[in-house]
């Protein structure tokens, strides 16, 4: 079972729609590693964490390539998983098959922490929202994605944000950690709160049980590591083993020696009942976030580490055992220096994750910088990387690609998982349009066409969609081509300019909140996969991907007078508007169309002040005679013709209000 980042919230919302930019197959675990599962029957291991995806690893040491296969359905950060039902895992996963059996959205934030009773194959489940759920993993593994409504008994009583649980082998005690600094404990039985332990004086991250529910160990924020008697209920026992917060720990069967790990990135075992004798196992490069115990022996043989780093980590214990049982220690136990081990059993090499992002200006390419300096440059709308550009200065590359052109906004951009997650929102994504040239696209008659980038895109996300397959032939033609079935291959598919890679995750999910609807790019065409879109798809992104219907050509405002310089007298100021991607060489064959070049008559008349540029066919000598006669300014800057006015708007007038040109003849 896998702990997501949040599940739900309350009320309808708007719906988005995302898409993350990778590989097809993510060996890597790409960002911090916040889970791990050990199944010594198959020699298996699962991680989970940052990136969103669970990996299987092989750890038999022999395999040259421990990756086995990937997971994938969370859209977020996992924060946790359990091996279940003897290795079946539940998101509900099945780990066998590694496909996700069901969703399950009774919590409304991000969910932290999971817990397991094997007797009773019971297991819990508790997060941000200070809820505590109890699942029966019997019946969650005969859900289905469609049949997976599922009545819970539910824990409350927290105050406050759940970041650990903890539940006997029996399934008798139940305990969480908060926050709130203190312990609370109930009977998953009954739900009855049996009692609240305090003591520590930061969050609790970490919580075990010993296997009867009588005594549990607690790791804090605040740097200890506590052990309670239930019974007592009471702390017996206070541990100072780091120096800074404990994140993670780990106890032997016998529940005598503890493992614990967190922001000092150093793994130590103490001895529980002689609190002196303790051993520091390693040292990672990173803080630890969760330990693994390899319990096919007694003392257990390795550890498995992982980090906010992407690297797992295997420590060989072989030499504990020995300092466990001669005593045989450093005689300055408060601090000891000597690492057990120098060096990893096995690794499990991790990916770079992407930790900087830059959106140029053309807001289609965007430079990145990951955790290994490398720097790349990745085109938004293809959902591809364009270019590897190593280790070069990040900031030098975003002066070296700039281009003085405006286009507006139209996405947002996240680097949660450690990959491009590009947003589109309804009320910007359809703000950008450009030139079919500008952007590097050819049409078959050779035509310029202006092109929405946000409406191309969602076509190309939902290409496979059978809905959104339109049939462009006209009838005449269709008497012709339907010989034969040939008109079915004629159905236009996408946008007919670009397409995005057929593995590409998109994501529908309400803004800010739940996500509804993960499927890859490919799958779209699914029947259970079309089904679940026609219940999806908002009516705005069906607007232009089924319906077709082109969002509308942005308008912007302006004014066009004389500049001082002309001695001309300011005209009656006339509002005109344009569409912001109409060129200055236009406004320009304007003013010597309809007000330099006019006689007098025609000149003085408001109508001819009216008329909005670009909106008639002019003339080839008119636009050559435009550019050799006038220029356009801004602010006193004489505009390049080639320039867009949200390009001007943006760059050169830079202030509130409309915008306004100046004209003059340019002097002979």
């Amino acid at each position: 079972m896998a702990a997501h980042h949040r599940q739900n919230t309350a009320g309808r919302r708007k719906v988005q729609v995302s898409y993350v930019i990778r590989d097809e197959v993510e060996k890597y675990n790409r960002n911090g590693v916040n889970a791990l599962q050990l199944d010594p029957a198959l020699n298996r291991l699962f991680t989970a964490g940052r990136d969103s995806i669970i990996r299987i690893w092989s750890v038999n040491q022999h395999k040259q390539d421990p990756y086995i296969a990937s997971m994938e359905h969370h859209t977020d950060w996992v924060n946790d998983i359990v091996l279940c039902c003897n290795g079946k895992t539940l998101k509900v996963w099945n780990a066998h098959k590694g496909f996700c059996m069901s969703t399950l959205r009774t919590h409304k934030d991000y969910v932290k922490a999971l817990a397991y009773a094997k007797d009773k194959e019971l297991v819990a489940s508790a997060g941000l929202d200070r809820q505590i759920f109890l699942w029966d993993v019997n019946t969650l593994t005969a859900l289905t994605a469609s049949n997976n409504t599922v009545t819970t008994s539910s824990l409350s009583g927290n105050k406050d944000s759940i970041y650990s649980l903890a539940m006997n082998q029996l399934g008798t005690i139940i305990v969480s950690g908060s926050t709130e600094k203190v312990l609370r404990v109930w009977d998953p039985r009954t739900c009855a709160k049996l009692m609240k332990l305090k003591g520590h004086t930061d969050n609790v991250k970490a919580l075990l049980l010993n296997r009867d529910g009588t005594q549990c160990l607690s790791g804090s924020s605040d740097g200890t590591i506590r052990l309670w008697s239930l019974g007592q209920q009471r702390c017996i026992a206070t541990y100072r083993v780091h120096d800074e917060g404990v994140w993670a720990l780990q106890v032997n069967d016998t529940f005598t020696h503890v493992y614990s790990g967190g922001r000092d990135r150093k793994i130590y075992c103490t001895d529980l009942r002689n609190p002196d004798i303790r051993v520091l196992i390693c040292e990672e490069k990173a803080p630890v976030l969760k330990m693994e115990l390899d319990r096919s022996a007694d003392p257990p043989p390795a550890i498995w580490v992982a980090t906010t780093k992407s690297t797992v980590n295997k420590w060989t214990l072989k030499g504990i055992h020995n300092f466990r049982a001669s005593g045989d220690y450093d005689n300055d136990c408060t601090n000891p220096i000597t690492p057990l081990c120098t060096q990893p059993d096995q690794v499990i090499k991790g990916g770079a994750s992407i930790i900087q992002c830059h959106i140029l200006n053309d807001k289609r390419h965007i430079l990145t910088k990951d955790t290994n300096n490398n720097v790349a440059y990745w085109d938004v709308l293809k959902a591809c990387k364009v270019e590897d550009l190593g280790k070069v200065d990040f900031e030098d590359e975003i002066k070296k690609r700039f281009k003085m052109v405006y286009v507006p906004n139209w996405f947002s951009v996240d680097l949660k998982t450690g990959m491009l997650t590009i947003t589109l929102d309804e009320s910007d994504c359809f703000a950008a349009w450009v030139s079919a040239k500008d952007a590097g696209f050819s049409s078959p008659d050779g035509s310029d066409p202006k092109l929405n980038l946000g409406g191309l895109l969602l076509q190309a996300l939902l290409e496979y969609w059978p809905r959104t397959h339109v049939n462009p032939i006209d009838e005449e033609e269709n008497e012709v081509n339907h010989v034969n079935g040939e008109q079915e291959n004629r159905v236009q598919k996408g946008n007919g300019y670009f397409q995005v890679p057929p593995h590409t995750p998109v994501i529908f999910g309400e803004a800010g909140g739940r996500t509804l609807f993960r499927l890859l790019c490919r799958d779209s065409g699914g029947e259970t996969e079309s089904m679940l879109l026609n219940e999806t798809v908002p009516q705005w992104v069906i607007d232009i991907t089924v319906d077709k219907n082109m969002p509308k050509f942005n308008k912007i405002p302006f004014y066009l007078q004389p500049h001082a310089s002309s001695g001309a007298k300011t005209l009656k100021k006339d509002r005109l508007s344009a569409s912001d991607m109409l060129q200055v060489r236009k406004v320009m064959e304007h003013v010597y169309e309809k007000i330099i070049n006019l006689d007098n008559e025609s000149q003085t008349t408001s109508s001819s002040n009216n008329e909005k540029p670009g909106e008639q066919e002019k003339e080839e000598d008119i636009a050559v005679l435009a550019e050799e006669k006038i220029e356009l300014l801004c602010q006193d800057q004489v505009l390049d013709p080639n320039m867009d006015l949200r390009t001007v708007k943006h760059f050169i007038w830079k202030s509130g209000g409309d915008l306004t040109l100046h004209y003059r003849q340019k002097s002979t």
